[in-house]
């Protein structure tokens, strides 16, 4: 609430503009700053592509040398579908990494009988990683036609800032797991890295009116918590604990650094030609398809923390497009998983106020670098990941508070807003924790089926919290007393009308036009 002339309380005016962004998506730090807030936008992403090759990499019969090199893979294509989206596609400061949703679909490969025959580790690492590439290079085909034939426009066009609400929302809340679990695997060194990086990011700006220490509160509460485990670790605090606490503990326990090349370029077809079994391709297909519903949440929390206006159809389409063809290159490349638009990362925007797309294209030079020199790249990866849990806790919360901040849009004083709103996030919450219950408890999805590919089809897209609640939201939206008069206002519709289309409004020229005259080529855009 604000104070008026008049010494009544009206509302917070609505912003189509984020406020409090130092630098937007057009504008650029220094460059000694913008290099260290690069490193940063490196090392935060980094954390999810370790995670994830360690989920995965002990199934397919890979140790720590297989593991090092499927992080330096990550890295390098990473890099690539970062600059090709920040240049070619939304043009928003989004990094595109490793994706938790296409787990399920590897873990399901993976997991076949047809590998269990190989007694060669290194064998069955390969074939499997062979099979994993062909069904992401089928997957891709899904985002790369919905996103260069319009598709997508369409369907995002049905979108109104009422059902982007849970959307965006639990793009960030649906990652829980990620969070305060993984902190707590080694809560000595987990919980001072959560109390250090609210103390710099939030606590110090309002104490010593300093800029520099809250943009940079990830790079210093890592560095001095990682010393502190290093510490631990030199003093033998963890030499008679069971191995999982030392594996969650100790600085040395990664086999990262004696796995990893001094050099060593990834390239295209790097683990043998690609093999395509059908059922492998659609659990694929889900997953490709529950990373653009997720990557479209995260370019709309992006712009808002850029402090750019609501993204238009086309540019979202023409996002989901570049996302195709980042999944087609994770194929190529065989990255072990999909890509999507990296949450941890938008949430360092908003703990920084830096939005700029600079930043983000030069965070990109780090992953080249890290991808090709491996022991180096290898070092900074062994942090341990209860640090990396701790730092989730506070970037998927402003991915969280990005959703709710859409609110402002809507009228909260509807009863059908009421219901649309909390319906969907307790359909989004509740229906994934079914099927994973059910999973923890069974050890199979609650779809039985004869087809174990479309068991496995359905599990992806209804363990996805977005997922869910994008499919309810937008459902009810679109239906629920949709002729009424007062349903336009009430879901906030005509606060996006205006950036429906590319030309209806000036500014999203400024964001959002192609580099190099690429624009006249693409009238939609």
């Amino acid at each position: 609430m604000t104070l008026a002339k008049d010494d009544k309380f009206v509302p917070h005016p609505v912003k189509d503009q984020f406020p409090g962004v130092e630098f937007c998506v057009n504008s650029n730090p220094p460059w000694a700053e913008a290099v260290i807030l690069a490193f940063q936008h490196y090392l935060v992403m980094l954390g999810t592509i370790v995670l994830i090759s360690s989920i995965i990499v002990p199934p397919m019969g890979g140790g720590h040398v297989e593991k090092a090199y499927l992080i330096q893979t990550m890295l390098f294509v990473a890099g690539v579908n970062t600059l090709l989206q920040t240049l070619f596609g939304t043009r928003l400061p989004v990094v595109i990494g490793g994706s938790f949703r296409f787990i399920v679909p590897m873990l399901y490969i993976a997991l076949q009988n047809r590998y269990r025959f190989y007694v060669d580790p290194d064998y069955r690492f390969h074939r499997t990683m062979r099979a994993m590439q062909g069904a992401l290079l089928i997957s891709s085909l899904l985002p790369i036609i919905l996103g260069f034939l319009g598709i997508w426009r369409i369907v995002v066009r049905f979108l109104s800032p009422l059902s982007a609400v849970p959307l965006v929302t639990l793009v960030g809340l649906g990652l829980y797991a990620q969070g305060f679990p993984l902190l707590a695997e080694c809560v000595e060194i987990g919980l001072p890295e959560l109390i250090l990086l609210v103390f710099f990011s939030q606590y110090v700006p309002y104490w010593l009116k300093s800029k520099w220490l809250d943009r940079f509160a990830v790079l210093i509460s890592v560095s001095t918590v990682w010393a502190y485990a290093s510490l631990l670790t030199a003093a033998g605090a963890y030499k008679t604990r069971p191995p999982n606490t030392q594996f969650s503990c100790r600085v040395d326990r990664s086999g990262l650094v004696s796995g990893a090349s001094w050099i060593k370029f990834p390239y295209p077809f790097q683990w043998g030609q690609p093999t395509v079994h059908a059922g492998d391709a659609f659990v694929m297909l889900a997953a490709a398809f529950v990373s653009l519903i997720e990557s479209t949440g995260t370019f709309i929390a992006a712009a808002r923390y850029g402090s750019a206006t609501h993204v238009p159809s086309s540019v979202l389409s023409r996002g989901a497009a570049w996302l195709g063809i980042g999944i087609l290159m994770d194929g190529l490349w065989g990255t072990g998983t999909g890509s999507t638009a990296s949450v941890e990362n938008v949430g360092l925007l908003a703990v920084t106020k830096v939005g700029s797309r600079r930043v983000v294209q030069m965070s990109a030079g780090f992953m080249f670098l890290f991808s090709i020199l491996g022991k180096f790249g290898a070092i900074v990866a062994s942090i341990p990941l209860p640090i990396i849990g701790a730092l989730y806790c506070v970037l998927f919360a402003y991915m969280s508070s990005a959703g709710l901040g859409l609110l402002q849009f809507c009228n909260l004083n509807s009863y059908r807003t009421k219901f649309i709103l909390g319906f969907s996030l307790f359909m989004g919450l509740s229906v994934p924790q079914y099927f994973n219950g059910y999973v923890v408890t069974t050890g199979r999805g609650p779809v039985h089926s004869r087809s174990t590919w479309f068991n496995e089809l359905m599990l992806v897209i209804f363990t996805s919290p977005a997922t869910v609640a994008a499919i309810v939201s937008m459902f009810l939206d679109r239906t629920l007393g949709y002729n009424h008069k007062d349903v336009r206002t009430d879901s906030g519709r005509h606060w996006w009308g205006k950036f429906k289309y590319f030309e209806r409004d000036a500014r999203s020229a400024e964001f959002y036009s192609l580099p190099y005259g690429l624009s006249k080529y693409f009238p939609s855009v």
